[in-house]
């Protein structure tokens, strides 16, 4: 049996979904689950973790947050203490903080690997950047990087071959898109999807945390979002990588695509705007 924690995320729920189809049984991790999972109350830990041999590690908030390190930490004590074999843990791409609780993992004597991501292409249609869609601008801190967005879908598909196969053992697969965009980029695409103009409002990155919470964000999540913005998307991850193909032997999904299909499926349709 296989534990996927945040199994009704965004990279979480597709894992459940693709081991199901090849019959392996799964738990999913989460508050609302029975029996429930939740990362700050470790009480809840053992009951997820009885019976599983393998998990799929997703933290939240974040890996980035303080807190991290040490719960990764007692969580990977407890899994090793449940009898679970093999963790594999979504990590950070260019994140210091995630560094640290990858080695928490590859350091516990149990079968390991690491997928490290950074943005996804779905951040702009299954989280708080759908808002920004939908009111036809991205907001967006002055001066970022060009970003190789992955498709969580390709995320999810390296994971359930590193959770059903051996080939991925103590490996660290840093996943991308295939090339890298701009904001620009990204408008321009979303864009020709949905046959209406996307624009982007650029805010000093001092001010950028405030113009979150002015428009709805939590604070305390407005302050993640602005952390992760200014640190990973300073340059150190602009470049592409071919680990998708590495690990599955096809190439990754770009975002045209990506958008193409979010377009069709309505998710950004807006009343009375043309497609």
């Amino acid at each position: 049996m296989t534990l996927v924690l945040g199994g009704t995320g965004k990279t979480g729920r597709r894992v459940a979904a693709r081991l199901a189809e090849r019959a392996v049984p799964v738990r999913i991790g989460s508050r609302s689950a029975d029996p429930p999972f939740d990362w700050e109350r470790p009480a809840t830990w053992a009951a997820a973790l009885e019976g599983a041999a393998s998990v799929y590690v997703t933290y939240q908030p974040d890996l980035a947050v303080p807190q991290a390190r040490a719960a990764i930490a007692e969580f990977t004590e407890a899994a090793r203490r449940a009898g679970v074999r093999r963790l594999v843990l979504l990590s950070g791409r260019g994140e210091e903080e995630a560094r640290r609780c990858e080695d928490v993992v590859t350091g516990s004597g149990l079968e390991w690997t690491i997928v490290r991501a950074s943005w996804f292409q779905q951040n702009f249609s299954e989280s708080d950047m759908l808002g920004w869609v939908l009111d036809g601008a991205l907001v967006v801190p002055a001066g970022r990087a060009p970003e190789p967005y992955v498709s969580a879908d390709d995320i999810a598909d390296v994971a359930v071959a590193a959770l059903t196969g051996d080939d991925h053992l103590g490996r660290v697969w840093e996943v991308t898109g295939p090339r890298s965009l701009t904001f620009a980029d990204v408008a321009a695409e979303i864009s020709a999807a949905t046959g209406r103009e996307i624009t982007v409002i650029e805010v000093p990155v001092e001010r950028y945390s405030q113009a979150l919470i002015d428009a709805g964000v939590p604070p305390e999540a407005a302050e993640l979002l602005t952390h992760l913005f200014v640190t990973v998307m300073d340059g150190r991850n602009a470049q592409a990588t071919d680990d998708v193909r590495r690990a599955l032997g096809r190439e990754a999904g770009d975002f045209a695509d990506y958008a193409r299909a979010a377009a069709a499926s309505g998710v950004w349709d807006v009343p009375g705007a043309g497609r």
